[in-house]
C-alpha cells in the first residue's frame, strides 16, 4: 500500500495524547534506521464480571477475557503489510509486538520521533501530540506503547545517609513482629511477583542478607521482560536499592513464598508489559507488589488504560495487586507542586499502601506510629483524591473528602499503611553494604508478604482485599484489623480517626486482621 494512501486512511488516537515533559533537552531527530519495538494492546472479546465478584481460571480469563482472535488477526495482518515484523501475538492477553525501524513506525503510527535525555536517565526517544492509526485497526485498538521511551516511574525508596539523634531501625522481622503478622505461616505455597523497572541483584548478597537476620533464603527467580533484565549498578542509592529492599523485605516475612522478580525497562511499555506477563504467568501469583509509579498527570490516558486493565485481570484472577503510595506527600513531585495522586496506586484494582513513622518498644510492640512526613527533603507518604478514578462502590462510606485543588471527588488514596519514614526504617545489605532504607515502596512489599501469609492460612486467594477490609467503614471510626493512624499531615491531607488520604485503614493489626478475612467474602481455593 502506498503511504500516501495510508495516510488518507488515518484516525486520531486521542488516548495517545503524550504531554511535553518539563526540563527534558531535545537533541535532534531520533535515528530513522534504529529498530524498536511497540506493544499493541487490543480491547476484550467481552467485559470483565464487577471487579471482586468472581473469580475465574487462567483460562477462563483468557478465553472469555482476552481479544477477539478476528481482532488479532486484522491488526496482525494489517501492521505486516505496512511493512512492519510481528514478533508476538497472544490474545489471552491482549497484545501484539511489531518490529520495524523508528522512520517506518514514525510514518505507521503518525507522528515525530526524537531523541531527549532529562536530568542523568540518559537518551530516549521522545514524542508528543496524539498518534493516529489506521482505520483498520483503531477500533480494537487501547494502546501503542513504546514509541516514546521517557523513564515513566520512580522507584519509592529512600536511603537514609544520617543518622539523627531520634533515628532508628529495624529488621523486616521487628516490623512483622509488631504488626503481629500471623505465627506460624511463612507463604508456604504462595506466590509473589516483583515488578522492578531497573537495577538487579546478586544470590550471594541475598543468601548474606538472609543468613544474616536467621531466615533461610527464599526461592527467587529473575523474570526477563521486553529486553530487561537482572543487572545490578553496583550502587545502593540507585534501582538496587529498590530491588534489594522489596526481595529482602518479602523473603524475610513470607520466606517459603516463591518471588519472582519481573524486569522490565523503565517506559510505559515495559511497566505495563512486565505488570502483564505477570499477571499471565503460568502459575498465577498470590500478590504482586509495585513499588514504582509516578503523578497521574504524567500519563498518557492509553498507558494507564494498559496498565490498569492488567491489574483488573489480576483481581479477576483472584491476584492482590500492592502499589506504593509515593514519597513526595500530596504532591507527589508534580510538575506544578498541585496535589496529585500516584498512579498506578491510585488504581482501584489496586490496594495502595501509604507509609508511617513506626516506634516499636522494648518488648517488640507498636509504641507509636504517625504520619511519614520529614519534609519536602525527607519525603513523605503520598496520599489523596484520585482524578482518574471515581470513588470504587467498597470506599463510598469512607468519608474521602474532595480533591485538595478541584473539589472533585474521586478514588482515595492510600488504603492501607506501612513503616516508611527512614528514620524508622529497615536494615537491608544492597550490593553487600548494610544500610537503613525507608519509602513506601517498603510497604506494598511489606503488606505483600502479609497477603501470602494470610492466604496461606485462611486457604483463599484475597484479590480485591478492599471489598472486606472496607465492609461496614463509616467516617471518622476505626477499622477492625487495624492500628488507627490518627496524627499527621502529608501537604495537602491530615491524618485523623478512621479512613484519611494519608494512611488510608491504618496500619495492620495481625491478631484481629484473620477474623476479618475468614469473614469477608475473598475466594476459597488457593
Amino acid at each position: 500500500m502506498a503511504l500516501g494512501e495510508y495516510q488518507r486512511r488515518m484516525t486520531s488516537f486521542e488516548a495517545s495524547r503524550r504531554s511535553p515533559l518539563p526540563h527534558a533537552e531535545i537533541l535532534g531527530p531520533a535515528d530513522p534506521a534504529e529498530t524498536a519495538r511497540v506493544t499493541v494492546f487490543l480491547r476484550r472479546r467481552e467485559p470483565l464480571p464487577a471487579a471482586g465478584s468472581v473469580v475465574l481460571t487462567r483460562d477462563e480469563l483468557r478465553e472469555r477475557h482476552g481479544a477477539d482472535p478476528a481482532d488479532v488477526e486484522a491488526v496482525r495482518a494489517e501492521l505486516e503489510r505496512l511493512g512492519l515484523r510481528i514478533v508476538y501475538a497472544d490474545a489471552g492477553s491482549r497484545r501484539i509486538q511489531a518490529e520495524g525501524d523508528v522512520g517506518l513506525l514514525s510514518e505507521v503510527f503518525g507522528t515525530e520521533l526524537s531523541s531527549a535525555q532529562h536530568g542523568d536517565s540518559g537518551v530516549f526517544r521522545y514524542r508528543t501530540g496524539v498518534l493516529t492509526l489506521p482505520e483498520p485497526i483503531r477500533a480494537a485498538t487501547v494502546g501503542v506503547l513504546g514509541l516514546d521511551t521517557r523513564p515513566q516511574a520512580h522507584p519509592h525508596f529512600r536511603r537514609r545517609h544520617t543518622k539523627k539523634q531520634t533515628s532508628v531501625s529495624y529488621t523486616p522481622l521487628q516490623v512483622g513482629t509488631a504488626y503481629q503478622f500471623p505465627s506460624g505461616y511463612d507463604g508456604a505455597g504462595q506466590g509473589v511477583a516483583l515488578i522492578e523497572l531497573g537495577g538487579g541483584y546478586t544470590d550471594s548478597n541475598l543468601a548474606q542478607y538472609f543468613q544474616s537476620i536467621g531466615v533461610t533464603a527464599p526461592t527467587v527467580t529473575a523474570v526477563p521482560v521486553d529486553g530487561g533484565s537482572n543487572a545490578p549498578t553496583g550502587s545502593a542509592d540507585g534501582p538496587d536499592g529498590e530491588v534489594q529492599l522489596d526481595i529482602e523485605v518479602v523473603g524475610a516475612l513470607a520466606p517459603a513464598a516463591a518471588i519472582s522478580v519481573y524486569f522490565s525497562p523503565n517506559t510505559n511499555q515495559g511497566f505495563a508489559d512486565a505488570v502483564t506477563d505477570a499477571v499471565h504467568a503460568t502459575t498465577t501469583p498470590t500478590a504482586i507488589s509495585i513499588s514504582w509509579g509516578g503523578p497521574e498527570d504524567s500519563w498518557d490516558a492509553q498507558s494507564s488504560t494498559a496498565l490498569d486493565s492488567a491489574c483488573a485481570d489480576a483481581v479477576a484472577l483472584g491476584i492482590t495487586v500492592l502499589a506504593a503510595a509515593g514519597d513526595n506527600g500530596s504532591a507527589d513531585g508534580s510538575s506544578d507542586g498541585s496535589a496529585q495522586c500516584d498512579f498506578p496506586a491510585s488504581s482501584p484494582h489496586v490496594l495502595a499502601c501509604g507509609g508511617t513513622r513506626l516506634s516499636i518498644d522494648s518488648s517488640g510492640a507498636i509504641a507509636g506510629e504517625t504520619v511519614w512526613n520529614d519534609g519536602s527533603g525527607g519525603g513523605a507518604t503520598g496520599g489523596g483524591v484520585s482524578t482518574l478514578y471515581p470513588v470504587p462502590t467498597w470506599q463510598t462510606d469512607a468519608g474521602v473528602p474532595a480533591n485538595a485543588n478541584s473539589g472533585s471527588s474521586g478514588r482515595g488514596v492510600p488504603d492501607v499503611a506501612g513503616n516508611a519514614d527512614p528514620e524508622s526504617g529497615y536494615e537491608i545489605l544492597v550490593d553487600g553494604t548494610s544500610t537503613v532504607v525507608g519509602g513506601t515502596s517498603a510497604v506494598a512489599p511489606l503488606w505483600a508478604a502479609l497477603v501470602a501469609r494470610l492466604a496461606q492460612q485462611s486457604g483463599k486467594r484475597l484479590g480485591l482485599l478492599q471489598t472486606v477490609l472496607y465492609a461496614g467503614v463509616k467516617p471518622g471510626v476505626a477499622q477492625p484489623g487495624f492500628h488507627d493512624v490518627t496524627s499527621g499531615s502529608n501537604g495537602a491531607y491530615s491524618a485523623g480517626p478512621g479512613w484519611d488520604a494519608c494512611t488510608g485503614l491504618g496500619t495492620p493489626d495481625g491478631a484481629t486482621l484473620p477474623a476479618v478475612i475468614a469473614n469477608g467474602n475473598t475466594v476459597a481455593g488457593s
